[in-house]
């Protein structure tokens, strides 16, 4: 739906339901570089995104509430956190101002005339895309971007500038509660990659062939001029892109691909990749990230570079000096030698991956890994068997009651103490505290010199990282 005809004039009000979304906040500073006044309402407010509109002088109203929407602004934007019974929500409809959701918006207002370079997939969408950009940014293309994480290169999780292309973070989740086609699907997508396809957002799809379906739509929608990317490790993704009219450049580990790992080499904390074009070697490239998802997102990068015809030297230096996404394994503290790491980690796979990375990468250290499972799929128990196998190499495990249990029904809600169980059973130690106050005293009770704690949560978690990082202090 989009009940708006023309775009409103300079300096209009423009309110942004659920700001602090990383899509949300994106599309705000967007906005705002393009002489809106911009508010914005949301019922979490946590770092790095909380800062970042803070270094943009956005305000931001906590929670809800009719008298967020006055005085009356020109124009809403309606985030997808955002149900229809949402008393915002519905003082926007009585009121009658115009609205779109942030795909709608996003395409009126930055991506018109741009070519997309649209990076789906259920796992690494983030980095792939900051990568992406970095390396569009060194070969002089200049590109636009809007990225689901604070790029460290960038020190933004968006960009507006005069290349030709935009790089876009494509969600395969819901675009709003009046649009519950996935987002990806606004993006007009020229060069596509899909990262990975996985069963996730349980709230809103009931299976795997719900989640496949979405991704056949998105893949129909390339034009023939365009091409698929595709991590063809991934067997879903392989059935999936014989369907495409358009060409596929292929990236793997471990099956033949068009692009393949041929030798990897660690040393002195970084990663060395030869990389094979067929059967020959493309190009070498040395990484400063860690962990086999890592890799997966570098190859899709360099298949995008490949395709734009980017010097292999610049290629490699982008990779040399890629600084990382804020929250994806990104290291906020050392004191005393314990380190403290924050990931964004979530779905099972992600945790699995994300903590034999760090386990991989500090051998020799003891791994404490602290989980919130917060997402809307992993405070559901759809996949409460299949965590207690995404923790090998951990440690000790620590949980907390997860949030907001009370908008899941009771029967299919995940059971944090039934995890930690199972971790026992496993031979992992693991601890369940019910309060998150409980659950950081037993941290420091726990914590050990020379110990890595590594802190996954999509979401604010209580602001467990910067009271951990006080308390070591």
């Amino acid at each position: 739906m989009d009940n708006t005809s023309d775009l409103p004039p300079r300096h209009a009000h423009i309110h942004l339901m659920g700001i602090c979304g990383v899509g949300m906040s994106s599309l705000a500073g967007i906005l705002k570089e393009k002489g809106y006044i911009i508010t914005g309402s949301d019922q979490n407010i946590y770092s790095p995104i909380s800062t970042f509109l803070e270094s943009l002088s956005i305000p931001v109203k906590k929670g809800y509430s009719p008298s967020n929407l006055y005085p009356k602004p020109d124009l809403v934007i309606v985030g997808n956190v955002i149900t229809k019974d949402n008393p915002e929500a519905g003082e926007l409809l009585h009121l009658g101002i115009p609205y779109l959701s942030m795909p709608q918006a996003l395409k009126k207002f930055a991506m018109d005339k741009k070519k997309s370079i649209v990076i789906a997939g259920t796992h690494g969408k983030t980095t792939t895309s900051a990568l992406t950009a970095w390396i569009l940014e060194l070969a002089g293309i200049n590109p636009s971007f809007m990225i689901g994480g604070i790029a460290k290169n960038f020190n933004s999780n968006f960009k507006l500038a005069t290349g030709p292309y935009f790089v876009i973070e494509g969600d395969e989740y819901d675009t709003a509660f009046f649009d519950k086609r996935p987002k990806f699907l606004h993006y007009d997508p020229l060069v596509t990659v899909i990262t990975s396809i996985e069963f996730d957002h349980a709230d809103i799809y009931k299976g795997i062939e719900e989640v496949r379906d979405s991704f056949r739509r998105l893949i129909e929608i390339i034009p023939a001029e365009g091409l698929l990317c595709a991590n063809i490790d991934d067997p879903t993704i392989c059935d999936e892109i014989k369907k495409a009219r358009c060409p596929s450049l292929t990236y793997a580990l471990r099956e033949e691909a068009d692009l393949k790992i041929g030798d990897i080499t660690v040393s002195h904390g970084r990663t060395r990749l030869t990389i094979l074009k067929g059967k020959k070697e493309y190009l070498s490239v040395t990484t400063d990230l860690y962990g086999n998802h890592n890799i997966y997102n570098i190859l899709a990068a360099i298949s995008i570079a490949s395709h734009l015809k980017i010097k292999g030297e610049i290629i490699a230096k982008a990779i040399i000096t890629f600084k990382g996404v804020k929250r994806r394994l990104d290291l906020i503290g050392n004191y005393k030698d314990i380190l403290l790491i924050d990931d964004f980690a979530h779905h099972p796979t992600s945790v699995r991956e994300t903590v034999k990375a760090v386990k991989s990468h500090y051998k020799n250290r003891r791994l404490v890994a602290v989980f919130e499972p917060r997402s809307n799929s992993s405070r559901r128990n759809i996949f409460q068997n299949t965590y207690a196998s995404s923790f090998e190499g951990a440690d000790v495990v620590i949980l907390p009651e997860p949030p907001m249990m009370d908008k899941i029904p009771l029967r299919d809600r995940f059971s944090s103490i039934q995890l930690a169980t199972d971790l026992r059973d496993r031979g992992i130690k693991a601890h369940y505290f019910p309060r998150n106050d409980d659950l950081l005293q037993g941290l420091l009770t726990l914590v050990r010199l020379g110990d890595v704690i590594l802190i996954m949560s999509n979401g604010a978690f209580d602001h467990i990282q910067e009271r951990l990082l006080d308390r070591l202090k």
